[in-house]
């Protein structure tokens, strides 16, 4: 006889390494074992041979087709996550007595600062620390001679995105590490975009960027060879060994993505899973959040309930129902809800039913 074993449904809220595509996990493990009938794994082939030339070449293809890009712009896939690139953009556009101009909206933001403030000059254009980091400030000041202006488009931390990108004349740079190719937008708005792989595109070790070739060769700084983005165009994303499966479960997540109708469909998804997620929020007392409304993030909705005990006994039972990742940030706390491409609506409505009986159990 034999026993059947119940496995628990889990719902995926991490907010990064997240979900990602059932098609791209089953594919990625066949070519673990067997890449593309080669005999080889893909953890095996040689990253300067065709086989992942081609899967490179692909990758770079869905990124200009998603984003609809001309040949203005180059495509990478580098190592590091986003935070190498808080060094990294300011070493290669920010010379020494310049100043560079950035929003100071989460946590990420203010690191970002950090690091620039050793190239160069740095002003805040905004900042909304004078209330936690709970909204989006729409009126910036900085130098029109700014060498560029930075922004992190989602704050996966505090939960507030930028649903309207500034208008400016200077260079703008995002960091769309938490809501890359979550909608449909005028990418060409941006001079550079980086993103770490790990939320909406892909599995954790690469590095996307995109880059408008004419903001590059304008500083007079010397750049070591692997910080130089010019060398690694030059290079073709191929100046050391790349991260080669980081690279591929994102040319797989990439092709999905524009298989399940490109960003026009994430973002209509993205609204349904975030809009029944709030409505919830909002017709329940017990949830508390101080997030601006019309600053919330679609990829991460943060929120808490005001007595600590009722609070630990919802994120018991939120383990208990198989939800993971939903515990808040070390330095926010509270409650956090990652709804990226790749979950499912069905995940959001299993969170929403669980806040609504806790809510009638416990108010």
């Amino acid at each position: 006889m034999r026993l059947q074993v119940t496995v628990m449904k889990l719902h995926n809220f991490n907010s990064g390494p997240s979900i990602l595509p059932q098609p791209v996990l089953e594919e990625a493990s066949n070519a673990i074992h067997n890449f593309n009938n080669t005999g080889l794994s893909i953890l095996e082939i040689g990253h300067r041979t065709s086989h992942f030339q081609e899967v490179l070449n692909n990758a770079i293809a869905s990124v200009k087709r998603l984003m609809q890009l001309d040949d203005q712009y180059e495509v990478l896939f580098l190592h590091g996550g986003a935070t190498t690139q808080f060094m990294q953009v300011p070493m290669n556009l920010l010379d020494d007595h310049k100043t560079a101009a950035y929003c100071d909206n989460g946590i990420w933001g203010s690191k970002a600062i950090k690091e620039a403030s050793l190239f160069g000059d740095v002003v805040v254009a905004a900042s909304s620390a004078d209330k936690n980091y709970s909204y989006i400030p729409k009126d910036l000041q900085f130098p029109e001679n700014a060498s560029y202006l930075h922004i992190t488009t989602n704050n996966t931390v505090e939960g507030t995105q930028w649903h309207q990108y500034p208008t400016t004349d200077v260079p703008l740079i995002g960091d769309m590490s938490s809501d890359i190719f979550s909608r449909e937008i005028d990418f060409k708005k941006f001079s550079l975009i980086y993103a770490g792989a790990q939320k909406n595109m892909g599995a954790a070790g690469v590095n996307m960027l995109v880059i408008k070739k004419d903001i590059l060769g304008k500083i007079q700084r010397r750049i070591p060879t692997i910080m130089n983005y010019q060398k690694h165009i030059e290079a073709g994303s191929l100046m050391n060994t790349p991260p080669v499966f980081a690279v591929y479960v994102s040319m797989l997540t990439l092709k999905w993505i524009e298989d399940e109708g490109g960003l026009i469909e994430m973002g209509k998804r993205s609204t349904e899973r975030a809009t029944l997620l709030y409505n919830t929020l909002d017709s329940l007392p017990l949830f508390k959040t101080n997030i601006a409304k019309e600053d919330r993030s679609e990829m991460n909705a943060v929120f808490f309930i005001e007595d600590e005990n009722l609070q630990n006994l919802f994120l018991e039972e939120c383990k208990q129902a198989g939800f993971i990742g939903v515990k808040g940030y070390r330095t926010v706390g509270g409650v956090r809800v990652s709804m990226y491409n790749a979950l499912p609506l069905s995940s959001v409505a299993a969170m929403t039913d669980l806040m609504q009986s806790f809510a009638a159990k416990h108010s």
